[in-house]
């Protein structure tokens, strides 16, 4: 009797637009330059500038809009369980953990750049008690009881990567009918809106956001050229080893 063959899997990188690494590498070298900027004392006036535009102009309309608007970006009681329940869905009735698989894949990519990175920048918020000519400058020495957080903005950089997740998995659960404009609306809107909210309410530093966008575009990047649907998984997940993507 015969054994089955098992199936050999292409592990080739997918396909992103717009296309190579020379937008990647010019993604990190923005996040790079304006890092070195900042620490250089560069751009701190124009942050100074925008935090004193925002605390001039908050009547309280559109305050509490911004602050409705900012919950876009709760990764911890909104994107990650929302994500978790699509990826849930998709696996259910595709019968693949795949789905599982992107999901943790943007955890780990979070949880080892964002965070380090604003442990390691101590940046204050501009929300900050502090004179603001300290609390925002960038590489601080701050005090044990201040928050240090800022840079790059968490709520901008989980936004582009969780709304980028959830495109793929309700592409997936709707078997690709999801409309292009609907797909593009859930992955550009929320970042879009955080970046405008964030700084708006002095959470964070204009350039907190700057930087948020390239690193967070960077990482979105690297989470669509993984093919999901080839990666090996044990032989004891064969009747849950299916495909499931479907991009746009």
């Amino acid at each position: 009797m015969l054994k089955p063959t098992a199936v050999r899997r292409d592990l080739r990188l997918r396909p992103v637009r717009p296309a190579g690494w020379w937008f990647d590498a010019l993604l990190l070298v923005g996040f790079g330059a304006l890092t070195l900027a900042l620490a250089g004392g560069a751009l701190l006036g124009l942050d100074l500038a925008v935090r004193e535009w925002a605390y001039a102009h908050h009547p309280a309309p559109i305050y509490w809009t911004a602050r409705v608007f900012n919950f876009l970006g709760q990764g911890g009681w909104l994107l990650m369980p929302l994500a978790g329940a699509l990826a849930v869905a998709v696996a259910w009735r595709s019968r693949t953990v795949r789905p599982l698989l992107l999901l943790a894949g943007a955890f780990v990519l979070l949880y080892l750049t964002v965070g380090p990175l604003k442990v390691l920048t101590d940046r204050a918020a501009p929300s900050s008690d502090l004179p603001p000519t300290q609390s925002v400058r960038i590489f601080n020495n701050l005090p044990p009881t201040e928050y240090d957080l800022s840079y790059p903005s968490g709520h901008v950089a989980n936004a582009i990567v969780w709304y980028g997740v959830m495109a793929v998995l309700l592409t997936a659960l709707t078997a690709g009918r999801l409309h292009p404009n609907v797909h593009r609306l859930i992955r550009f809107a929320p970042p879009a809106i955080l970046l405008v909210t964030t700084t708006y309410l002095n959470f964070h530093w204009l350039t907190d956001g700057v930087a948020a966008l390239l690193l967070g575009v960077f990482l979105d990047r690297l989470l669509h050229r993984v093919p999901w649907d080839d990666i090996p998984l044990p032989r004891r997940l064969r009747d849950w080893d299916r495909p499931f993507t479907s991009y746009p």
